[in-house]
């Protein structure tokens, strides 16, 4: 699909505020969705789920249920056992959020696992044959949560090849010694994506060539799992995803439930839509695991960090190696000269977590934050001084140095435009009638990652430009970014620059992710209009190029073509962040117990600032979910099925806009030439870290009460 701005002639210049260019067509419902296509003749399909976390089938009766209205074909174990062949996780050199085969056998794993597809001629015929469908099972005790019996938890080193904790001097010694110290744990809950965009996927068989529109933000990985599943030839499958409408991690990477999809196609010769229902979002996706944290942290009489150990534990699948670790942020993150850590993880019977945005950070920050900050109060230390007095310019297990370490700037931006000098240091004496008011702040960081892609470059000779790659628009302004930098480097108006996205037709891109889309992808289309522009003028133009990270494997390209995973972290030797700083102001009702947000100040440094007007929204939505992430979210899970509860969002809470309060999001300059040629950092993710920290401090401050367990809610403070 095509964008572009014929209303628009001027000239866009990166660094300054430039209206989306897909905003009309999303404003007027003409940007296609994967959900949007409706080839003729297509039929409908629902998934039927086990409602138990271990087991088998034992019985399955389908007579009623194939013998219903419309009802064109069901898919079972026995008919697509061995029909799917084995595929690995997206993290681990593969394709896929699960390494589960979809309907290989009777047995069930976890709670939510795919048992049947109905097939039929509307949805509501396959909706109600699936409720027709007889089903026994026979259950198996079952690990629900990390913290039950049986979870065994084991040193994440012993499922990474290659992982090891963090640590540095002598810990025990140095904590023991500490003039101050800080002894507690801090846990966060399993957190579900809710996108308002459900993964439908449609497919669609043209003779041996597949066509698959799904909200993927790697079409590449879809491409290539799904062939690797079918076993056919991944130039026979093409994948397309103009614009998602919202991810965040939930569509990583392939689907159990595509497959099943091309499947039936296949079997009925004729498209087929399998539309997800919200509760089969919680499972056929990837969530936030739950985390524990036990944090001791140690400072002299000064303040200054003598000791510092994180332990951290997580859960996964048992059938899935995934855990998401963070230590590596938290221990870089102050100066400390001993520090220790150890990360574990439990298995549960559940489907496999994933990355959710910023994915280790915000639980982890979370506990490293909210300890800062009791450290502060026991020494009667401003946090912010506290924090400025542990600065660093490296990281202290490594000695490796920042690129820029724009900390304390935040801090002091945030501070300023905030009021936080007038903050009581004493818990319980701020009042506004009868709510308790309470300020708290923390720290936001996150590494740089950046990616490869190919990127096409055309010019014709009346100046128009049309820019080609298969990155994905995921609601961050992508083809607004790239039809900037195009306008810039070429000299051209914006109107004249067409962005198509989203397509294994395109040159190949990696995954939307990570905070590197912008990283990526203005860094590729820069060189590519370097290279365009040495080009003779005279006539139609193209280039074509195949950008890697300096440093970068020279199977790099060939990795991404296959539709492989791989992110890193530039320059080597080196810590490229983005930085951030929350403030907040919250009230806590005397007699209800109510917490609401009153005000937010966000102060952030992350590189340079492509479009200010894009960047200050992705801020604002981030600080929001922080919100929500500290008051409101909380996945919950049934210890007699292990079935997730509230799998709606009449039950899942999320924030409305009346919870929300007066919010500030300032962006700093932070002129960082060592990180990449362009100097971008990306910031899709930095907005939500440390926001729960934060939230938690303030709600300390308001009652004195110190809460190290989210979510935060009325209950939680009667």
């Amino acid at each position: 699909m095509e964008i572009n701005a014929p209303q628009a002639t001027d000239r866009a210049t990166l660094g300054k505020p430039h209206a989306r260019i897909d905003g009309p067509a999303k404003v007027c419902g003409t940007a296609a969705f994967p959900g949007d296509v409706h080839p003729k003749h297509m039929a409908y399909g629902v998934l039927v789920t086990s409602p138990m976390a271990r087991g088998r089938i034992v019985r399955m009766d389908t007579t009623e249920a194939l013998q219903g209205a419309g009802v064109l074909d069901i898919l079972t174990w026995r008919n697509v056992a061995n029909a799917v062949a084995p595929i690995g996780h997206m993290m681990a050199d593969g394709w896929a959020n699960s390494t589960l085969r979809p309907l290989a056998s009777p047995e069930i794993h976890y709670a939510g696992q795919i048992v049947a597809v109905v097939i039929a001629e509307t949805l509501e015929q396959a909706q109600a044959a699936a409720h027709a469908i007889r089903t026994g099972y026979e259950a198996a005790p079952h690990v629900g949560e990390r913290g039950d019996p049986g979870a065994n938890a084991v040193p994440l080193a012993t499922l990474r090849k290659g992982f090891e904790d963090p640590h540095v001097g002598d810990f025990a010694a140095a904590y023991a010694t500490a003039a101050t110290t800080v002894d507690a744990r801090y846990t966060t809950p399993i957190q579900h994506h809710n996108a308002i965009e459900l993964p439908t996927t449609t497919s669609v068989w043209d003779g041996d060539t597949l066509t698959v529109y799904e909200p993927t933000r790697f079409v590449g990985a879809a491409r290539n799992g799904l062939a690797a599943q079918l076993g056919i030839d991944p130039a026979k499958i093409r994948v397309v995803a103009h614009f998602i409408g919202g991810h965040f991690g939930s569509k990583l990477a392939l689907s159990q439930h595509t497959v099943l999809g091309a499947i039936a196609a296949r079997r009925l010769q004729r498209p087929v839509q399998i539309v997800v229902s919200r509760a089969d979002g919680f499972t056929i996706a990837n969530h936030r695991t739950e985390t524990q944290h036990a944090i001791r942290l140690g400072a002299d009489a000064d303040g200054r960090f003598v000791a510092l150990s994180h332990t951290a534990e997580v859960a996964t699948s048992r059938f899935d190696t995934f855990a998401m670790e963070g230590t590596d942020v938290t221990t870089a993150l102050y100066a400390c000269p001993n520090i220790a850590s150890a990360e574990r993880v439990a298995r549960v019977d559940r489907n496999t977590p994933g990355p959710m945005r910023a994915p280790p950070e915000v639980p982890y920050l979370f506990a490293l934050e909210s300890a800062v900050d009791e450290l502060a109060h026991a020494l009667r230390i401003d946090p912010v001084e506290l924090r400025r007095r542990n600065d660093t310019l490296r990281d202290p297990v490594t000695g490796d140095p920042f690129t820029t370490r724009p900390l304390m700037r935040c801090f002091d931006a945030g501070a300023a435009a905030f009021g936080w000098a007038a903050r009581s240091p004493d818990p319980g004496t701020t009042r506004d009638g009868a709510w308790l008011v309470g300020h708290g702040c923390a720290a936001a960081a996150r590494p740089v990652k950046i990616g490869a892609a190919i990127v096409r470059v055309t010019q014709t000779a009346d100046g128009a430009v049309h820019v080609e790659t298969a990155h994905h628009e995921i609601g961050n302004g992508l083809y607004t970014l790239l039809a900037m930098t195009a306008s810039e480097r070429l000299n051209v108006p914006v109107g004249k620059v067409r962005v198509d996205l989203g397509d294994t037709a395109l040159p190949a891109a990696g995954i939307s992710g990570g905070s590197a889309t912008s990283t990526t992808l203005v860094n590729a289309l820069a060189e590519a209009c370097r290279q365009l522009l040495a080009q003779p003028s005279s006539a139609d133009r193209t280039v074509e190029v195949a950008f890697t990270p300096p440093g970068s494997d020279p199977s790099t390209i060939d990795n991404l073509r296959k539709g492989h995973l791989k992110l890193v972290s530039t320059p080597k030797d080196k810590l490229a962040w983005t930085f951030g700083a929350h403030f907040v102001e919250i009230g806590v009702h005397a007699d209800t117990r109510e917490v609401r947000i009153r005000r937010h100040v966000g102060a952030f440094a992350a590189g340079r600032i492509l479009n200010p007007l894009t960047a200050r929204s992705q801020l604002l939505g981030g600080m929001i979910w922080g919100q929500s992430s500290a008051l409101l979210e909380e996945t919950i899970v049934d210890p007699r099925t292990g079935a997730y509860l509230n799998r709606d969002l009449a039950e899942y809470l999320v924030p409305t806009a009346a919870d929300v309060g007066a919010m500030t999001a300032i962006l700093l300059e932070d002129d960082d030439p060592a990180v990449n040629p362009e100097g971008v950092k990306g910031l899709g993710e930095i907005g939500i870290i440390g926001v729960n920290a934060a939230v938690a401090n303030a709600v300390f401050n308001a009652t004195g009460r110190r809460v190290r367990d989210l979510p935060i809610r009325l209950e939680t403070l009667a």
